[in-house]
Formats: structure tokens, sequence, C-alpha cells
């Protein structure tokens, strides 16, 4: 082999190693800022061994908010995007439903005059729009819509709308024996059927606000049936609460956005040991929203400054992501 196919062959040799090193980069989407190193210090110092903060694997429990977190949230939290064209189904064969607010808002395409329904009008409209199907009936209106629906901004589907250095942040913890779940006030059956696909998140470690549910024979099969009783709103102080009661372990690792997670924020930060928490700020106007303290929708204030007085760690979107969301 002569002098010059020898130097070439190093070279290539050189390049393709240097490419394998940035393959193997963790978090390729965070700029290599201090959100992004402080993550890494923490997860390389509670899964090596015979490190002082040292975390057994089944204690490796990582919790995150979706809305605001993962994917999304404005001008409206997504599943009201769903809820709303269920409601247009459903009108079609209960006309009734078409005369009243917030039905005659959402079928006048006016978002904001649904909202001001407030708490109670919504949760009328899930019952009439969600409740007395099965479980298996609910997830297959969840999957049509998730596959075809559009984003009315963005016109991409609302599950290209979740945040790649997140889902990257994700796979990073799972590959060090960390075991990661949804904790979010988003309907947990309306998560549960495309999160897999979505995050690698199974249905199983997927908590959020739930209705209550019957069995049921129908046609002698055994069925699930949705029920219009609330079970648990999983916001605020709701969300240590299910933790606790579907996780039975407090999580080292726990994100969100907005005062909606701050409880769970504050129960991860009060375990003993090492603790890492995060907050998502909204901070890029350009590529996505940028909102905090006075935001109807994803408001982060309480969070913010308890994120100060405890050193958490706050992600500023806008110089921390060289990405927002994945590509096509």
């Amino acid at each position: 082999m002569n002098a010059v196919l020898m130097r070439c062959v190093a070279v290539l040799a050189a390049m393709l190693l240097q490419a394998s090193a940035w393959a193997a980069e963790p978090l390729p989407s965070w700029q290599d800022g201090p959100s992004r190193k402080a993550i890494i210090a923490f997860v390389e110092s509670t899964t090596r061994a015979g490190s002082a903060d040292f975390v057994p694997e089944p204690q490796r429990i990582a919790t995150f908010d979706n809305d605001g977190t993962l994917w999304a949230e404005q001008p409206v939290y997504f599943q009201m995007f769903f809820l709303m064209d269920r409601v247009r189904a459903t009108a079609a064969q209960r006309p009734q439903l078409k005369d009243t607010d917030p039905t005659r808002s959402i079928m006048a395409g006016d978002i904001q005059g649904a909202l001001a329904s407030g708490e109670k009008g919504l949760l009328e409209l899930m019952a009439a729009t969600h409740s007395g199907m099965s479980v298996d009936e609910f997830h297959a209106q969840v999957l049509e819509w998730s596959e075809h629906a559009r984003h009315p901004g963005t016109q991409r589907r609302f599950t290209d709308m979740t945040y790649q250095p997140m889902r990257e942040l994700l796979d990073y913890l799972r590959a060090h024996g960390y075991t990661t779940y949804i904790v979010s006030g988003g309907g947990q059956e309306f998560m549960r059927p495309w999160a897999a696909q979505t995050y690698g998140i199974p249905p199983q470690q997927v908590i959020g606000s739930y209705g209550e549910l019957a069995y049921r024979l129908r046609d002698g099969i055994p069925t699930l049936i949705k029920l219009a009783e609330v079970g648990l709103v999983d916001d605020h102080a709701g969300k240590p609460v299910a933790i606790q009661r579907f996780i039975g372990r407090r999580p080292v690792f726990a994100f969100g956005n907005s005062d909606g997670d701050l409880e769970m924020l504050q129960w991860t930060a009060a375990g003993p040991g090492p603790r890492f928490v995060g907050l998502v700020h909204h901070t890029d106007g350009k590529r996505e929203w940028a909102y905090d303290r006075a935001s109807k929708i994803g408001t982060l204030d309480k969070a913010l400054a308890a994120a100060a007085a405890g050193n958490w760690v706050v992600v500023d979107m806008k110089s921390e992501w060289k990405q927002v969301y994945p590509d096509r």
C-alpha cells in the first residue's frame, strides 16, 4: 500500500471514529449549556458504581409532565382540540347539544368562548362525548384523531409537536436504567394510546386525570366502560398523590413547565439523596411560543420562584435547544 493510499485510509478511519463519537454524544439537540451539563452530570453520578450519589436501578424513577413539557400546549391544551372534534361529531347525532354553551362556541370555532364556560362546562362536555363507550372504542377514536388531526397554527400533527430535546432526554435516561413516567393533568386514556410510539413510554407508565370505569358484559363479552364521574384530576397536589398511588416510589428526577407541576417538583426535591428537578421555560417566540407568568395556559409563576429558591434547573428553550420539534 503506497503512502498516499495509507494516508487516505488513516484520514477516513479518523473521520469514522469521530462520526461514531458524535453519534454517541448524548442529547444532540441540546446546546452544550448549563442544563445539558447538569443533566449529564446528575445521570452519570447516580448511575456510576462506587459514586457517593449512586442510585440503585429500582429507585431510578423519572416523572415528566406532558403538556408544555414533552409537547406543545398553545393556544390551548391539545386535548381540547380533540374534545372540540368529538363535540362536533356528537352534535351531528344529538342536535340539542348545539343550543347551549360551550357547544355553541365550539361549533362556531370560538375556542376562547368555549373556555369561558369554565371547568364545569368542559367536564360536562367530556361526559357527553367521552363516556358511555368502551375503553377500546375510545382508544380507537384517539388513535384515528392523532393520525389525521392538525394543529391550526403549524399544520403539523399534534404528535409531531413533541419536543425533540425532551425525547432525547427520555431515551438517555432509559439507557442509564431510569424508568420514565408521564404524570400529567391530561386525560390518562387520551395519552395512553399513542405514548409508547411517540415517547417510548408504555401505557402502564402513563398517569393522568381519569374518569371512573365500570365492568360490563356486552353481548357476553367482558368490557370496560367509561363513566361520566371524575376519578382523579392529576394536576397540582393531585400529582404527588397519583405518583404514590400508581408508582409507590418518590421520583429522583422530575421535569415540568408550569405551576400545575409545582407540587410534583416539590415532592421530588424533598426526598433524601440526590435529586434533579427541572423546568422547561418557554422563551422562544419564534420557533414556538414565549410565555410564563401572564399566560392562562401553562402559567409559570410560583414554580419559577421555587426554582430560583431551590436551585432547580430551568431550561431556556430559546438559548439551550438547537431544535424544537422532530424532523418530519
